[in-house]
């Protein structure tokens, strides 16, 4: 299978030693460090009020494909990219014999195969729980094709979001729904090849407001043991209420050996899609810092993928998802500086203060010129941001593209 994101094909965390200097701790936790792109944060995006147009976005796979291929260029750490059938496949799997020479063409595979089961009109009463049988036993093809678009790309993942649920009280059967689901997801999870796994994504709200099938992580676990061993739950981020503790869920999930995956973005409010780490850098460190912990008390990988899912409706999008993977990588690399072994220590003695301030002076730590050192050992620019801006791919494209994305506006009206 392709190596696809952090998983096995890494390199196994060198040991370190508790004292080692903080560039080695950085270093170590740097080469086991893999981010995905979304092929769809390239693209035009808007929110329910209108696109937002910009000269430079990418209107075709291949485009999708040469930018995200410019990301990993700079940053080395990016080799695959997310898929979102219908939008990336329009052929389906006739679509994969093309998606193969983008990524040799352009250097970045295939990543985790995204279904498409919210955008077509029939989905307005939900897929997978949709009151009409036809209408979920479409879904469900579409979902055994994505999986066959996988197998033939070499792709571990299939990623599944569902906008499924309802508005008003009375309007949907809610256990008759949760039941459907289960058996669409149980009958996905037997197409699956030994080495793929089912990634079920959960979201408290939007599009639904009154009730969402899959509304937390709780029903995403238990739907996700209900499909079978090879389903685990994907984190998003951006789909929590505010104040929720993330890292809570990271730790039981990881516990539960049920943790599959994330979309990293951040968010002022819901499901803003902002840039990872723009408001609260501190909450993905501390996510960070809970799978870094479980690694050393267990002495195995995590085997999670790791994934941004943003959609830049003002900035750039190449610059933002460069600044995306050096905020992850930074994040990454102070949480990897947490003396876990003194941290397990004031845990046990309930030294409160003792504990709090391994991870504010882990985080306080300037990681940048030790991964800066990091990035030069491997050949890559130092300041990958200003190397994409003196390379002149933004001009090109921009000129390339401008006639096209001019014709590509639309209003919320």
């Amino acid at each position: 299978m392709t190596a696809t994101r952090n998983d096995c094909n890494l390199p196994l965390p060198r040991e370190v030693r508790m004292d080692a200097p903080a560039s080695d701790k950085v270093f170590a936790a740097l080469e086991t460090f893999r981010i995905e792109l979304p092929s769809w944060g390239f693209a035009n995006t808007g929110t329910r009020f209108g696109k937002f147009i910009q000269p430079a976005a990418a209107t075709t796979t291949e485009e999708k494909f040469s930018d995200a291929g410019q990301v990993h260029l700079l940053t080395g750490v990016c080799p695959t990219v997310a898929l979102h059938v219908l939008w990336d496949c329009p052929q389906g799997v006739q679509s994969t014999d093309e998606i193969r020479r983008f990524a040799g063409r352009y250097g970045v595979a295939p990543g985790s195969i995204n279904p498409n089961l919210f955008q077509d009109q029939e989905y307005k009463y939900g897929s997978f729980a949709n009151p009409d049988s036809s209408v979920r036993r479409r879904a469900l093809q579409h979902t055994k094709d994505s999986i066959e678009i996988a197998k033939r790309l070499q792709s571990r993942d299939i990623s599944l979001w569902f906008a499924d649920g309802s508005n008003y009280p009375g309007t949907a059967n809610i256990r008759q729904r949760k039941k459907w689901f289960a058996e669409a997801l149980k009958e996905s999870h037997r197409e699956l090849s030994p080495e793929q796994r089912l990634l079920v994504e959960y979201k408290p709200f939007e599009p639904a407001f009154y009730h969402t099938d899959i509304a937390d992580w709780g029903m995403a676990l238990l739907l996700s043991r209900a499909a079978g061993p090879q389903a685990k739950v994907l984190v998003d981020t951006g789909h929590h209420y505010a104040a929720q503790n993330i890292e809570q869920i990271v730790a039981w999930l990881l516990s539960e050996d049920m943790l599959g995956g994330f979309h990293f973005n951040d968010r002022r409010y819901a499901d803003d899609d902002l840039t990872m780490g723009s408001i609260d850098p501190y909450q993905v460190f501390r996510i960070f810092h809970e799978i870094h912990f479980f690694e050393w008390e267990t002495g195995q990988r995590a085997d999670i993928a790791y994934m941004v899912d943003q959609s830049h409706n003002l900035k750039g999008k190449i610059e933002a998802m460069i600044q995306t993977v050096a905020m992850a990588q930074q994040l990454f690399a102070k949480a990897a500086l947490v003396d876990v072994k003194k941290l397990a220590t004031a845990q046990k003695n309930c030294g409160l203060v003792q504990a709090e301030s391994l991870l504010q002076d882990a985080f306080a730590t300037d990681v940048r010129p030790a991964i800066q050192d990091w990035k030069i050992s491997k050949g890559l620019p130092k300041d990958p941001l200003e190397a994409f801006r003196q390379s002149g791919y933004l001009e090109r494209v921009t000129k390339e593209r401008a006639a096209k994305n001019a014709h590509n506006v639309s209003s919320y009206a």
